[in-house]
């Protein structure tokens, strides 16, 4: 497996604003699908077969993960100021759970669609076509 670093920033850039945009209009799918399109489109791009792609859309896909876990951890330090030395406790905790939860939500399903992916770029070299001779006069 090699990493194709730009197809991993731009599978990334498509998790950020992808999920971004999907977040706001489906909260929950829209932010995972922002994960599997990323994925796809790194996968794609790095191509090599399944596995190539499955380790892009990883990649890509976790990094997606650790912006949005940043993005919830501001969040929680400003709701932790506000709510007082207890509510900071809670939420750096809540932080800390939500940032696996968010990364594996990023990056487990930008793996699986970076396969897919790789599969897809594999498997269109395969089925392409030769171009015919041109015709004797």
């Amino acid at each position: 497996m090699e990493t194709n670093w730009k197809a991993v920033v731009i599978g990334f850039a498509v998790v950020i604003v992808v999920g971004t945009l999907g977040g706001i209009a489906i909260p929950v799918v829209g932010t995972i699908g922002g994960g599997v399109v990323g994925g796809l489109v790194a996968g794609y791009l790095a191509g090599g077969g399944v596995g190539n792609g499955a380790w892009n859309g990883l990649i890509a896909g976790a990094l997606g993960g650790i912006v949005g876990a940043v993005v919830l951890a501001l969040f929680g330090a400003l709701a932790g100021a506000a709510a007082g030395p207890l509510g900071s406790l809670v939420a750096g905790m809540s932080v800390l759970v939500l940032g696996v939860l968010v990364a594996l939500l990023y990056a487990i399903p930008s793996a699986v669609a970076g396969g897919l992916g790789g599969l897809l770029k594999g498997s269109a070299r395969r089925r392409s076509v030769e171009p015919s001779e041109p015709a004797a006069r």
